[in-house]
């Protein structure tokens, strides 16, 4: 070893004990000080705001859990044969909705009542929130619709479109969904 070396060795062992040393006794301080800080005024004002800060952030949590599971549910409205609306109905619960099928014999009646023209009509109806939802329309569509919530009636996905939710067979084209408000049907969305 250097000479340097060998003068500096006794030094870093001091600073090295020494710090070892603070560091305990820092520890041993701030636990015999840590009952006191609680009885100051200024540490229990901490604590409150720490515990109501909590508390709206649990509560807020709990609110917006409630709210989005309550706009899970849905009413869909089938003709009583048709089994393509089950696995539509099957295929909403498998992304988060609770799904009540109801068979009706008078799902043009109801889809008109809706506003749906006859040749925008979809094989089933859903509602959803305040929504229609005719026809198997894609789970994005759906949640876009829910997000923005457009001043309309609702949407429609006109037919039954190979390779669409709860249908077989390959897609053989992009899904157009129309909107359905007060006017003629217009585009909503392409998938």
């Amino acid at each position: 070893m250097s000479r340097t070396a060998l003068t500096l060795l006794p030094v870093i062992c001091v600073n090295a004990s020494t710090l070892r040393t603070t560091r305990e006794e820092t520890c041993r301080r701030a636990t015999r000080l840590a009952p006191q800080l609680e009885r100051t005024p200024k540490m229990r004002k901490a604590l409150s705001l720490l515990t109501v800060a909590a508390g709206l952030l649990t509560g807020s949590a709990y609110f917006f859990w409630i709210s989005s599971s309550e706009a899970s549910e849905v009413m869909l409205y089938k003709n009583p044969q048709c089994g393509c609306c089950e696995s539509y109905a099957e295929y909403l619960r498998q992304n988060g909705f609770t799904v009540t099928v109801q068979p009706t014999h008078e799902l043009g009646e109801m889809s008109r009542d809706a506003g749906i023209p006859d040749e925008f009509q979809g094989c089933h109806l859903s509602m959803i929130e305040d929504y229609v939802v005719s026809g198997h329309v894609p789970i994005d569509t759906i949640n876009k619709l829910l997000t923005e919530r457009p001043r309309i009636k609702g949407i429609t996905l006109p037919g039954m479109p190979l390779g669409s939710p709860g249908m077989g067979g390959n897609k053989q084209g992009p899904f157009t969904v129309y909107e359905i408000g007060d006017e003629t049907p217009k585009v909503y969305s392409e998938e």
